[in-house]
């Protein structure tokens, strides 16, 4: 059973609106011979009826398909009109973001040569090629970014569920040992628009005890597949540990089971917008003259929650702008941390929380900016860009962010703050206060 395990069929996970990314009208082979929209809908007809998983669609599918050739609404050469009429009707019928037609004349004669190469009866599943390896490799396997942020809250951004076998192994390993290390995880899926089922099991079983069940795969042909979290992890679990997951609208597919692993479970808070919503298992069929479809042929449900994704999503516990949600993951896993920190540590994260928190939802100051505005002793301060920028005589340029009617941090540095003194409608000087406890007043120059 093909389970998307490939770095060539990381596309396949994606959760793309018809006529996106792979749809576009390319160079065609010299062996491709561009076929009329007749011969691609007869194709994909065929294809559909064999292979879609939901049975109780297929016919709807196969009539809106039939009405649009009798129609000669299909009687085109052109690739993107032919795109655009087939993907609405298919839109219309089944509303499911995997399903889609898309001209790619070389994936597509890859693929018909793939399977044509494959001997009778031999299921989709063979291992990666060395190829599949290097771009998997390339791509890092998905995770493009890892930061430690204050309070050691270890961030990781994952931009595919990539899986290839044992080199995507080492590389989780080596991701899931640098997370370990922290005091709590955020896991940024907010670009991660899907890929391999195994690449989900092997990241979800380290936030999870080991046999628990995950996903209870339904496909075409009433073939049944069930995952379950590994026993064996080389880098060791995080059960416990404090875990966000960052999400928005191209959260899809692969991306979709494991945000809903965590919500399910609850083994994390969910942060962002709701996710994309395409549940569904996909794979992609060559059809004539270099186009090929791709088709949903499983349905995934939650072991969690006995329920699929398809078409609402998987919605967050704290709903933002996806923009802000990593600025709201900080904050919150500050705030949850500064109970067990170290009483040296609490003011550092109780600092560094407010001014997050100040930078998802300013804060309104007593004055108008331009009167903190002014020099004082040897410091500048003026407004640059609708914000404060504050200089000492041959130092760096620095930001103030409010944090109160009259009080600043510095953006690089939460614990020094600059509270000014005010007297009407003017700043009349300000202290300077440090973390070490230290305290520097100026009064504004004459």
């Amino acid at each position: 059973m093909k389970r998307n395990s490939g770095i060539a069929l990381i596309v396949a996970g994606l959760a793309l609106a018809p006529g996106m990314a792979g749809a576009q009208p390319g160079a065609v082979p010299a062996a491709v011979a561009r076929a009329d929209g007749r011969a691609v809908v007869a194709e994909m007809r065929r294809l559909l009826a064999a292979n879609y998983v939901l049975a109780e669609v297929r016919p709807r599918l196969d009539a809106a398909l039939a009405k649009g050739l009798a129609e000669g609404r299909y009687d085109v050469s052109d690739p993107a009109v032919l795109l655009d009429r087939v993907n609405a009707d298919l839109t219309a019928v089944a509303h499911d973001k995997h399903l889609s037609l898309e001209y790619n004349p070389r994936q597509s004669a890859e693929l018909a040569a793939e399977i044509a190469a494959r001997p009778a009866g031999q299921p989709d599943d063979d291992a990666p090629s060395p190829e599949q390896i290097r771009q998997a490799q390339r791509r890092n396997h998905g995770f493009t970014e890892m930061k430690v942020l204050p309070g050691n809250v270890r961030y990781v951004n994952m931009q595919g569920f990539v899986w290839v076998g044992p080199k995507s192994a080492e590389a989780y390993d080596n991701v899931m040992r640098f997370l370990k290390e922290g005091d709590a995880v955020i896991i940024d899926l907010r670009q991660n628009g899907g890929g391999s089922p195994e690449s989900v099991q092997y990241l979800v079983s380290h936030f999870m005890e080991p046999n628990r069940p995950l996903m209870t795969f339904h496909m075409a042909g009433n073939q049944i597949d069930r995952t379950s979290t590994l026993a064996n992890l080389p880098a060791g679990r995080m059960v416990g540990k404090p875990l966000y997951v960052l999400t928005g609208g191209r959260t899809a597919s692969a991306a979709e089971e494991f945000t809903g692993h965590i919500a399910g479970y609850k083994l994390g808070e969910l942060i962002g917008a709701t996710t994309a919503g395409a549940g569904f298992r996909n794979q992609f069929f060559p059809l004539p003259g270099g186009y090929l479809i791709s088709i949903s042929v499983g349905r995934a449900v939650l072991a969690s929650t006995g329920k699929d994704w398809e078409g609402v999503g998987i919605a967050p516990n704290t709903a933002v702008d996806p923009e802000k949600a990593l600025l709201v993951a900080q904050v919150h896993a500050l705030r949850r941390l500064v109970a067990t920190a170290p009483p040296r540590e609490k003011p550092n994260y109780d600092a560094t929380a407010a001014l997050l928190a100040a930078q998802v939802d300013p804060v309104a100051t007593a004055l108008p900016l331009a009167a903190y505005a002014g020099s004082f002793g040897e410091r500048k301060v003026w407004v640059e860009e609708g914000r404060l920028a504050f200089q000492r005589e041959g130092g760096p340029k620095l930001a103030l962010i409010p944090i109160g009617p009259n009080l600043f941090a510095f953006e690089n540095d939460a614990t020094t703050r600059v509270e000014y003194k005010v007297a009407g409608n003017a700043a009349t000087g300000f202290a300077l206060l440090r973390g070490d406890g230290s305290k520097v007043e100026a009064a504004r120059n004459p």
